[in-house]
């Protein structure tokens, strides 16, 4: 039988970044403007999780609380009572996930105070996990072989997202506005290793050749800045992601209760003639769900506060840096039936994200 002694352990998955690359550049000629850039808009990065994930270890412990103990351990055909110290799990995941893009585009100067955009961008997705679990019993206990999982699983798709914007000038107010399409994206399992030594749907998701849908949904964007003083100037944005419309593993876009609302504001300020400081802030507000949430994709609301600065090197050079930092609201989710295994659960999801950031900016 399992004890009800209350179970709780911590996850933590570390990612850092220490380069992020991005190059943007446009040509001008006349009424028209051609420009691109070529970033990583996407993916999340890499993160290793030195203690593995409870989807993984939560199957482990009620393969051994169901069977595994009661077949090496029972005294005279009686069911032990199962705790933690019984037995040792060894597990460790590593999980990557990358968006490169591509973009190319063409503005137009319809009149003094109207543009038009129009592009595209290709996306190339690449990720996957690499990751295992031992378990055995104490030592002390026998040291018999309770469960061994096994993944090595590389992940890859493209999609194409077709780009339009248009942009204002009316005075010393500036309006713009882009829409970017949604982009119909699939990522296809090349599994090197899946290994599992009891039946689990764990990790069905990871076989080989299978796809799973990973749109990027659909994005509006708009925007407003006002020069209040040649030298202050304040802007507002709002983004919706229709998130609800992207298609996504195991249909799971159905579980929103709506799309993703970003609401953003800033200042600017030329302190001196080659000295500009700027701040700002970010609210993004999800439509979240329990049966949205997992643990190798998961989101939490946040806000982020932002400082930066741009000092002109030259005519030509400016050198911008930036720092910013998010505050994360936790999520809870209780199951009845935990990642499957039949028994209660609960997961807290939180994050904590910090960015530095640098650029150059030249005209020629």
């Amino acid at each position: 039988t399992v004890s009800d002694k209350y179970y709780s352990k911590y996850y933590e998955g570390k990612a850092a970044a220490p380069i992020i690359p991005s190059v943007f550049a446009a040509y001008k000629k006349g009424d028209w403007t051609i420009s691109g850039f070529f970033a990583i808009t996407g993916g999340g990065g890499k993160a290793s999780f030195d203690d593995g994930l409870p989807m993984f270890e939560s199957v482990a412990m009620a393969g051994i609380f169901r069977e595994s103990l009661e077949k090496h351990l029972t005294p005279g055909g009686k069911s032990p009572i199962v705790i933690p110290g019984m037995y040792d799990i060894s597990t460790a995941m590593d999980g990557k996930q990358y968006i490169y893009a591509l973009q190319l585009g063409l503005s137009y100067k319809i009149n003094d105070w109207l543009s038009a955009f129009a592009g595209g961008r290709m996306n190339y997705f690449t990720g996957g996990y690499v990751g295992f679990l031992d378990a055995k019993m104490k030592a002390d206990l026998g040291g018999a072989d309770l469960m061994h999982l096994a993944l090595d699983c590389d992940q890859t798709g493209w999609g194409f997202t077709p780009v339009i914007g248009v942009d204002a000038k009316l005075g010393k107010l500036n309006i713009g506005a882009k829409y970017e399409f949604r982009t119909n994206l699939n990522i296809e399992n090349n599994t090197k290793k899946i290994e599992a030594s009891v039946e689990t749907d764990a990790l069905a998701p990871f076989k080989h050749g299978v796809n799973t849908p990973n749109d990027i949904p659909s994005m509006l964007s708009v925007a407003a800045a006002y020069e209040f003083l040649p030298v202050l100037r304040a802007s507002v944005e709002y983004h919706f992601y229709d998130d609800k419309k992207a298609g996504m593993a195991d249909g799971k876009q159905k579980y929103l209760t709506k799309g993703t609302n970003e609401y953003l504001m800033g200042v600017e300020w030329d302190v001196i003639k080659r000295l500009t400081l700027s701040c700002g802030g970010q609210i993004t507000d999800y439509g979240l769900s329990d049966n949205f949430q997992s643990d190798t994709s998961f989101s939490c609301d946040s806000y982020t506060l932002g400082v930066g600065a741009k000092v002109a090197l030259s005519e030509r050079a400016n050198l911008n840096v930036g720092y910013m930092w998010t505050t994360y609201e936790d999520y809870t989710k209780t199951s009845k039936n935990y990642n499957g295994t039949g028994l209660s659960g609960t997961n807290v999801y939180s994050r904590t994200n910090k960015v530095f950031g640098v650029s150059l900016d030249y005209k020629f």
